[in-house]
């Protein structure tokens, strides 16, 4: 009897054990870093993804309709190619920039010290925490720029499916015709002026709005700014989490204190 009251008491000091070990790694999960991390690569996914397939959409959109001679848009084919490329090289920095994020998030909790021994920190070590935090806040600034920017072509693209959706809505006895409300999209300044036909009117411009490029170009600029826009938040919950961290290492390392943020 004693033997088995023995065992039951070893079994459940065990599953105690495990219970304050999950607790304990549990509640040192730097969960600001985590949630901004995922949101962060959701964000720049959806922003290139999105982008890069509506920039060739673009394109398509321009030679079919507004631009029959390619020496027109050469310059505007040269920089959507461009922004192509710049496109992958955000993708990678971003992943690999979110990943240092989080790992310098989890290197900045409680759970180091208690998995590891004392926890001390370096000149060396504040100097990159405040590294993360310059870099964070000017990367937080430019997605503000990209942000912005990504509105543009969601504007250009809602004015034209506005203007196609009046062409729709005309009634039968109506003294204006089709045929005399156009867009002209070298107003917007991607084409020079001299590009023909520069514009589309009437039917011409409703079959344009019926295409799958134009469709599928608008919904997905519209996913790229929200995406655009997710990324901005990410970086602002990126820039509270490293200054909290960099706040915490810098005034509160002589008191052996680190932070779960």
């Amino acid at each position: 009897m004693e033997t088995a009251a023995e065992e039951n008491t070893e079994q459940s000091q065990e599953k105690k054990g495990c219970f304050e070990c999950c607790i304990k790694c549990l509640g040192g999960v730097p969960y600001a870093s985590l949630v901004a991390t995922i949101l962060c690569f959701s964000g720049v996914a959806l922003f290139c993804g999105c982008g890069h397939v509506a920039l060739a959409g673009t394109i398509s959109i321009l030679e079919q309709s507004f631009s029959t001679n390619v020496t027109d848009h050469a310059l505007l084919s040269e920089v959507i190619k461009l922004m192509q490329y710049v496109i992958y090289g955000i993708a990678s920095f971003f992943f690999l920039y979110g990943i240092i994020l989080l790992a310098e998030g989890f290197y900045t909790t409680s759970a180091v010290k208690e998995l590891h021994g004392e926890f001390k920190t370096t000149i060396c070590g504040r100097c990159i925490s405040g590294m993360f935090v310059f870099l964070t806040y000017v990367l937080g600034v430019a997605w503000l720029g990209v942000f912005g920017f990504s509105a543009v072509p969601v504007f250009m693209f809602y004015n034209i499916w506005s203007t196609c959706e009046v062409i729709r809505s005309l009634p039968g006895n109506m003294t204006t015709s089709a045929d005399q409300i156009c867009v002209d999209i070298r107003q917007y300044g991607i084409i020079p002026w001299n590009a023909v036909p520069g514009k589309a009117c009437g039917s011409a411009l409703a079959d344009m709005c019926n295409t799958p490029e134009f469709y599928l170009s608008y919904h997905l600029f519209i996913v790229a700014c929200a995406g655009a826009g997710a990324t901005v938040i990410a970086l602002l919950i990126y820039m509270m989490a490293t200054t909290y961290n960099y706040a915490v290492l810098k005034f509160k390392s002589r008191e052996d204190c680190c932070t779960k943020f």
